[in-house]
């Protein structure tokens, strides 16, 4: 696979830390959790409610 595999597979997984941190979760664990889930990670996050603080 080439390189835009990875430019991809890393921005999603940043994509999903933002989205992480406007559910009030944490972004780092999301990234991490991204980079083996990809797009799986995103339909949690999208599906998980948002956290309350």
């Amino acid at each position: 696979m080439g390189g835009e595999f990875y430019v991809g597979w890393g921005t999603l997984a940043l994509i999903n830390a933002g989205l992480a941190q406007g559910k009030n979760r944490s972004g780092f664990n999301w990234f991490l959790l991204s980079l083996l889930l990809g797009p799986v990670a995103t339909f949690l996050i999208v599906v998980f409610d948002k956290l309350d603080h």
